[in-house]
């Protein structure tokens, strides 16, 4: 089981601004920003570290941060307006389309609603909730 993911950032203001917005439409928050670390949990009382399912951070080697071909991380969203939600706050914070919210595949009426999009470093992230 995955205790928490970290991915990461060449700016991780910007990429905060992305995470906020994206992770806020699901339910999460910030729960800690220390040091170019971001990290994001279920909103609660809890903070620190680990309270988190996700952490923004520069790379731990001091190299730039880019993003890995083939690598995705998908978050799973409670409803259809929370996948949209998600997606919308992350273009509108320094996100791009990888694929607009819908059915998959997209002569679909119900079964898998996802969303694709890059934050500012280039990972590629999806939001979903099975409909």
């Amino acid at each position: 089981m995955i205790g928490y993911v970290t991915i990461g950032a060449k700016d991780s203001a910007a990429s905060g601004k992305f995470y906020d917005a994206v992770f806020g439409a699901l339910g999460s928050e910030r729960k800690l920003a220390d040091g170019g670390w971001i990290g994001y949990g279920e909103a609660g009382p809890e903070k620190g570290f680990m309270a988190c399912h996700s952490a923004i951070c520069p790379p731990f080697n001091g190299e730039p941060a880019r993003a890995g071909n083939g690598i995705m991380i998908a978050y799973r969203a409670k409803s259809q307006d929370a996948v949209k939600a998600a997606y919308e706050g992350g273009m509108a914070n320094g996100g791009a389309d990888e694929g607009a919210p819908g059915f998959r595949p997209a002569d679909a009426t119900a079964g898998f609603y996802g969303a694709y999009l890059r934050d500012p470093t280039g990972n590629k992230i999806c939001v979903f909730c099975v409909a």
